[in-house]
């Protein structure tokens, strides 16, 4: 098979698994107080130091979490109840309208259960976010807002989003800033200190982690309301048993992919460059144009370096993603599915495409293990599938033209 859906998961790097390996052969509870627990402790305190280094923070603002989806309930609920908790006004929780699922669902579950008000913040036609929008909407009722979430680049079209620029807005009007940073980790220069955001979630196996922990960091006296309650083992605001082997191997495969950043984006970005020309030469033969969605400019400030999302005309992106993995190519709509029936991607809506050009996306993005190889086989196997989608795009369209079919035929 040729995988290119890494930004969905990527293979473990061979650093990770030495280090989950060591520590699955040991026992100890890193909460207990004997020479076993202490030695688990000593480990996950060393990979603490390790993941803060890397990413720019301090071991203390490092909380780790079972992924980037229980960071991001975490960051948002928390925040959420902590900051209406110390002024009842601040009622609004601000998001961008192309979060991911894990955020805008935390939001959304705020706005229809505990009372809280949900903006989203539109994106333009590239999903990025203008720092004007949020001045303007912060002037207006910045007294009233708990928090703002952004995150740093999109896991569908990839687009980077002026984090920096946004936390500094946030601060000026008293409010704080989360950001999910999933994504931009080992491929952007993720800095938590730079950025000044005040929260920011992280995962594993987006780097060649293992896939069960994650980190929520966390600014100085930022303190979010605990999600769930137990031991209160991290910083009191997360509980439950750490997961040490995991936590090793996060520490490992957030060193080698923070250290080696450079050279692999500038691998994954030769990549895309040589897809992107491919699917031009394709399109040229074809009835309607291939599109690139996203920010077409290259570069940390303007998009991930590995992420091609492309919108096919005339096909539906279920049918095309199925004969691709028929034909040994693996990617991804990008898009959620409720109990089997296909949902346009919730990014491309916002960012001004119609139904129809969302539902007809693929996501192809490429990692560490990617080769000129994996390009050229995918391309080939678009140029020979092309055809078939197109047809079984419009036999689909026709019997939406034409309504349901009458009982029994």
């Amino acid at each position: 098979m040729t995988y290119l859906d890494h930004a969905a998961t990527t293979p473990m790097l061979p650093e990770a698994r030495a280090a989950m390996a060591a520590q699955q052969a040991e026992v100890g509870n890193p909460s207990s107080l004997h020479a076993s627990g202490r030695r688990a402790r000593k480990v996950v305190e060393e990979s603490r130091e390790h993941i803060a280094r890397a990413l720019g923070a301090r071991p203390g603002q490092v909380v780790f979490t079972a992924g980037g989806t229980e960071a991001d309930n975490l960051a948002v609920k928390g925040l959420y109840w902590a900051r209406r908790g110390a002024d009842p006004r601040r009622r609004r929780v601000v998001v961008s309208s192309v979060e991911h699922h894990a955020v805008l669902d935390s939001a959304r579950w705020l706005a229809e259960g505990q009372g809280a008000d949900l903006e989203l913040l539109p994106v333009d036609r590239l999903g990025r976010v203008a720092p004007s929008t949020l001045r303007d909407l912060l002037s207006e009722c910045g007294d009233e807002v708990a928090l703002v979430s952004v995150m740093w680049a999109n896991n569908e079209i990839g687009t980077v989003q002026p984090i920096a620029e946004l936390a500094d807005i946030a601060h000026a009007h008293g409010v704080v800033l989360h950001t999910d940073a999933v994504q931009a980790l080992g491929s952007l220069p993720v800095d938590f200190a730079g950025s000044g955001v005040d929260a920011m979630s992280v995962s594993a196996h987006k780097i060649g982690g293992p896939v069960g922990v994650g980190a929520l960091l966390l600014g100085r006296g930022i303190e979010p309301t605990p999600v769930h309650h137990g031991g209160g083992q991290e910083r009191d605001v997360r509980s439950g048993t750490l997961d040490v082997a995991g936590i090793a191997g996060f520490a490992a495969a957030c060193e080698v992919s923070v250290t080696t950043r450079a050279q692999r984006a500038a691998h994954l970005a030769q990549l895309r460059e040589r897809f992107v020309a491919g699917v031009g030469q394709l399109s040229a033969g074809l009835p309607q144009r291939i599109s690139v969605n996203g920010d077409p400019q290259p570069g940390p400030t303007h998009r991930l370096p590995g992420i091609v999302h492309l919108s096919f005309p005339g096909c539906e992106g279920d049918t095309l993603l199925m004969l691709l993995d028929a034909a040994g190519v693996e990617c991804s709509t990008g898009s959620a599915c409720s109990a089997g029936v296909p949902e346009p991607s919730h990014v491309l809506l916002a960012t001004g495409a119609d139904r129809r050009t969302a539902l007809s996306s693929l996501r192809f993005s490429f990692g560490h293990t990617s080769t000129a190889s994996d390009v050229d086989t995918t391309l080939a196997a678009l140029g020979a599938v092309l055809d078939r989608a197109r047809r079984a795009g419009a036999l689909s369209l026709g019997a939406t033209a034409r309504g349901p079919a009458p009982v029994g035929e």
